[in-house]
């Protein structure tokens, strides 16, 4: 068991960068973000706007992800890819327009039709 466990985690020292490098410098902006956005009103002009550009954003990388799929995804097919989407946006309307619920679901889509049928 543990023979698996190593091999699934891969190289201790490869781990230790990614935490260094990837997840501390992140967490730094997240928490002076907390401690800044703290009393900040999330019906705000500025807040509306910045849930805007950032639902903008997702939406620009989903289509381009769609239209032109990098990678591993190109081998998926595009009904696959389209109907993925598409069940992410039906989730995202029935949860009162939830992003991370549409997101997820369309991403458990994917994976489980890549999974069961290509």
């Amino acid at each position: 068991m543990s023979d698996w466990f190593a091999n699934f985690l891969g190289d201790p020292q490869a781990l230790l960068v990614l935490v260094i490098a990837g997840f501390l410098p992140n967490e730094v902006w997240r928490m002076l973000g907390l401690w800044l956005g703290g009393g900040v009103d999330e019906g705000s002009e500025i807040l509306i706007w910045v849930r805007a550009v950032a639902t903008a954003i997702l939406a620009g990388v989903i289509a381009q992800i769609l239209v032109q799929p990098p990678g591993a995804l190109a081998d998926v097919p595009e009904w696959l890819r389209y109907g993925a989407v598409a069940a992410g946006f039906a989730v995202f309307m029935l949860t009162r327009r939830s992003i991370f619920a549409g997101v997820v679901c369309g991403e458990v889509a994917l994976v489980a039709g890549k999974w069961w049928f290509v």
